[in-house]
């Protein structure tokens, strides 16, 4: 028996436009992106939204658990300050209240080294350091690291000249970038364990371009990275203006974000467990025919079923105007491939899983614990505990956010990804918590048995940007724009964090309504 339901014949006529709702637009994956675009189409009484979700949860890695006083976030657990996307949308949907800022008070971050904690400098911003003090006194870097960091602003000139001579649509790699500017201790303990963190990723095939984009911009303009940095600061500081915290957040955890725009859509607007299985063109102009594998209906909208096995589900074909895919780049490339081949070539890119790991430590059990001031700790990469995967990066949740546990408990989280990922993927959720275990009992002393654990896997979840990321993204949108009325949104292009997945999906759902008015 086909595991797959058979597919209808697609029909060569569009039916005549509604005149309640002379745009509908279908967004297909209800990730932070899509449901963002979701809600933002909901706005306009003049478009009919479908939203098309193949699970039955809304949000995709962005889940949270409460359990006992725990607020525990089974995906991101926050968004940078200084990127206001996301802090404008928590407001907008009456959230303000909710948002905290991380614990700035005690923001220590540390590198591995061998068994121990290393505090990596203050004031960094990423790889480049905003005050001299914390790099000169880090016991981190050699006196060679340090005089590398030293010469960065006195080589402004040579450096700008350099990024000024190549050409516009120049890429390279992480590596090649930072090892340019602070050489190689730089390069390896701290931008290779970061972006590890960040991405899954490796600094030697990341593209600087789409990962380093704003130090990218910084080169070309003046050269130095250090210099411009702290004379921004410096400017903040003469105008009175505080620093923002590092991290936002909300206090009862950031389903709370994804509640409320899910509660902001019409309710038969959303299709949960109803995956898109193909995508077509018909008519003059054309509309866009959305083929998915579940029978479920709004009675309003007309459907074309065909035989399909009987303990299978008829696919069931649709009429939009306008097509948002915000599907993971796997899933889009699947869907584009029968439209154009060369687009779904553009789209091929590895993307690593994540594993996240919470312990959560009752106040009478962490009273002996001993966990260093800070934010937590980052894993050079290829580092190996016991023969155990990696771990990349670990968090210390009760004290990067006030509210997140009670007095007096410890919260850990933990991050496995890379290469270890992919088999850790089939492991049980008790094989995963102990290699997790054991390895910050490795790094903080021993643990005694959590009071609750959390484990969750978000398979193929971190798109890599491969150098020359930039490039094929405008190949690939030069090629999307013979499409008419396809929009593309989602972490595989221009951003893996929650700013730039809500900017994305505000952009998309404007470009959607701005290509189905042309066509109704």
């Amino acid at each position: 028996m086909s595991k797959h339901p058979a597919q209808p014949s697609a029909p060569t006529k569009a039916p005549a436009v509604d005149q309640a709702y002379p745009r509908r637009i279908a967004v297909i994956g209800a990730g932070m992106a899509g449901l963002v675009a979701a809600y933002e189409l909901s706005k306009d009484p003049t478009v009919q939204l479908i939203l098309f979700e193949a699970t039955d949860r809304l949000g995709g890695t962005v889940e949270t658990v409460h359990h006992q006083g725990f607020t525990i976030e089974c995906g991101p657990d926050s968004w940078v300050s200084d990127k206001s996307a996301a802090y404008d949308l928590a407001v907008e949907l009456g959230l303000g209240p909710e948002i905290i800022p991380s614990n700035d008070s005690v923001r220590r971050n540390y590198l591995v080294q061998g068994r121990t904690l290393q505090p990596m400098p203050d004031g960094m911003r990423m790889m480049v350091p905003t005050r001299w003090l914390p790099i000169l006194e880090s016991p981190l870097f050699s006196w060679q690291a340090r005089l590398a960091y030293l010469r960065e602003p006195k080589r402004a000139e040579e450096l700008k000249r350099e990024a000024q001579s190549r050409p516009d649509d120049f890429d390279e790699s992480v590596r090649s970038f930072v090892h340019r500017h602070f050489g190689d201790e730089a390069t390896e303990k701290v931008a290779g364990p970061l972006l590890a963190g960040v991405f899954g990723g490796d600094i030697d095939t990341l593209s600087a371009g789409a990962v380093l984009a704003p130090f990218v911009r910084l080169e070309r303009e003046h050269g130095s990275l250090i210099a411009p940095t702290m004379a921004a600061i410096e400017k903040q500081k003469a105008e009175g203006k505080p620093p923002p915290p590092v991290f936002t957040t909300l206090r009862s955890g950031l389903s709370t974000l994804i509640d409320r725009l899910a509660a902001a859509l019409p309710p038969e607007s959303i299709r949960r467990n109803t995956p898109v299985i193909a995508l077509a063109q018909v008519g003059d102009p054309a509309r866009w025919i959305v083929t998915t594998s579940s029978t479920t209906a709004n009675d309003s909208v007309s459907h074309f079923a065909s035989s399909a096995a009987p303990d299978q589900p008829a696919p069931a074909s649709d009429f939009f105007d306008a097509v948002i895919l915000a599907t993971p780049a796997h899933v889009s490339r699947a869907l584009l491939a029968p439209l154009d081949t060369e687009a779904a070539t553009l789209l091929h890119m590895e993307a690593t899983s994540a594993i996240v790991v919470a312990f959560c430590f009752s106040p009478e059990s962490s009273a002996k614990l001993r966990i260093p001031r800070g934010f937590g700790f980052l894993v050079p990469p290829a580092r190996t505990l016991h023969d155990d995967p990696e771990l990349l990066a670990g968090t210390f949740m009760h004290q990067k956010f006030h509210h997140r546990a009670p007095s007096g408990a410890v919260f850990l989280r933990g991050f496995f990804g890379g290469h270890a990922a992919p088999r850790m993927l089939h492991w049980d959720d008790q094989r995963i918590a102990a290699a997790a275990h054991r390895q910050f009992s490795l790094l903080l002393g021993p643990l005694p048995p959590p009071l609750h654990t959390v484990v969750r896997r978000w398979p193929l979840s971190l798109p890599q940007y491969r150098v020359g990321h930039p490039g094929r993204m405008r190949k690939l949108q030069a090629h999307i724009a013979r499409l008419p009325g396809l929009v593309l949104t989602g972490n595989a292009y221009q951003g893996v964090g929650l700013p730039a997945l809500v900017h994305h999906g505000q952009q998309a759902a404007r470009a959607a309504v701005q290509a189905a008015s042309a066509r109704s």
